[in-house]
């Protein structure tokens, strides 16, 4: 198992840190990790958050919500915000409950240290994450996995970038939007309630939103477990989000296949979408060189998962981890295709204010 402490600083990615500067103004700071088992056809998502941690608040408190198989969610909170820690230079937090028997835990622990100490809580690095979750009258929840990150965001042979490109680094957007690891392998286990899944090298991925709430709406596809191509991973997104008071819609794919990453963003490319409140997401990008399609669908009932507000955690986010997802990639001059590829183990996700279906074409 890597250790935590020994990660390379330009292996790195921007925003990895803890981003919390002890202000009283409203803040959060949300985690998102999935594991998926394509061999089960499930996946676990993690959903780690801190509201307003300087305590004394309403929304203070931290949470972790999980997606299980089928879609199935629980939720556990945890009250106490002097419990939650977390490192500001790297991917590092943790939070528990006091079990009676256990001290306040405010560091990473070893694995075995962990086990002995934390009954009801968890910690997660970018090597290594654990946790119970304990769900009363019901059955616990635990995990303990070594990961293995293939790619974080960029090429992996170039500086890793910010998702949000050098303007991330300005307090100008809300919220703040990283992709830890676009793509990683997971080894280890999750116990589910008294079912135990064993894996080794599963697709992994992780990404993070930090700052006062979540956009007034946005929409999310995600998937690393490609049919056939295990080293293909993508992430779409679009949402409505505050700039410095004002508000805009903006949208981004990225691709990462083989060494190489495709990047569509607004500031070198055109995007544009059709998604629909619950269902069908599509969402197309080009630049000079290449052009994106991908097309989500999905008949499952959407999951309600609650996320960060002006008025706290509430459920406000419709999710599945089991959509249906088609990309196919392009080269432009020449029309040749590069990728084609399909899965039935997507993230899709729309939240926030829908009336209708939302169409957007910045060309």
């Amino acid at each position: 198992m890597p250790h935590p402490l020994k990660l390379s600083f330009a292996d790195r990615v921007p925003h990895c840190g803890y981003h919390w500067n002890g202000s009283r103004q409203r803040f959060f700071e949300g985690w998102y990790v999935r594991v998926t088992l394509p061999a089960w056809g499930e996946s676990f998502a993690l959903m780690a958050s801190i509201d307003d941690p300087g305590g004394g608040k309403p929304c203070s408190g931290g949470a972790l919500q999980v997606l299980g198989p089928g879609d199935a969610y629980r939720c556990r909170t945890f009250p106490e915000v002097k419990r939650f820690w977390a490192w500001s230079d790297r991917l590092g937090l943790g939070h528990s409950r006091s079990s009676g028997t256990n001290h306040t835990i405010t560091q990473y622990l070893e694995p075995e240290q962990f086990n002995q100490r934390v009954k009801d809580g968890y910690q997660m690095t970018e090597t290594w994450q654990q946790g119970t979750i304990l769900q009363p009258g019901e059955s616990s929840i635990s995990w303990a996995y070594s990961v293995d990150p293939i790619y974080r965001w960029g090429k992996p042979s170039q500086r890793q970038q910010s998702t949000a490109g050098w303007l991330s680094f300005l307090p100008v957007f809300e919220p703040g939007w990283q992709i830890l690891i676009a793509h990683g392998l997971a080894s280890g286990w999750i116990d589910w309630q008294g079912q135990r899944y064993e894996f080794s090298q599963a697709p992994l991925y992780a990404e993070k939103n930090w700052g006062g709430a979540f956009p007034q709406k946005w929409f999310w596809l995600q998937c690393n477990a490609f049919d056939n191509l295990p080293d293909l991973a993508l992430t779409a997104a679009g949402g409505r989000r505050r700039v410095l008071g004002w508000r805009e819609s903006v949208g981004m794919v990225g691709v990462h296949f083989q060494d190489e990453f495709y990047e569509f963003v607004p500031w070198n490319s055109a995007v544009g979408w059709e998604v629909q409140p619950w269902g069908n997401w599509y969402i197309w990008a080009e630049n000079d060189r290449y052009r994106i399609d991908v097309i989500g669908t999905t008949t499952h009932a959407p999951t309600q998962v609650r996320v960060p507000t002006e008025q706290g955690l509430i459920f406000a986010c419709r999710d599945t981890t089991h959509g249906h997802l088609q990309i196919e990639l392009r080269e432009k001059s020449s029309q040749t295709l590069l990728i084609r590829a399909s899965s039935h183990l997507a993230g899709l996700e729309t939240g926030g204010d829908w009336e209708g279906a939302w169409c957007f074409d910045k060309r």
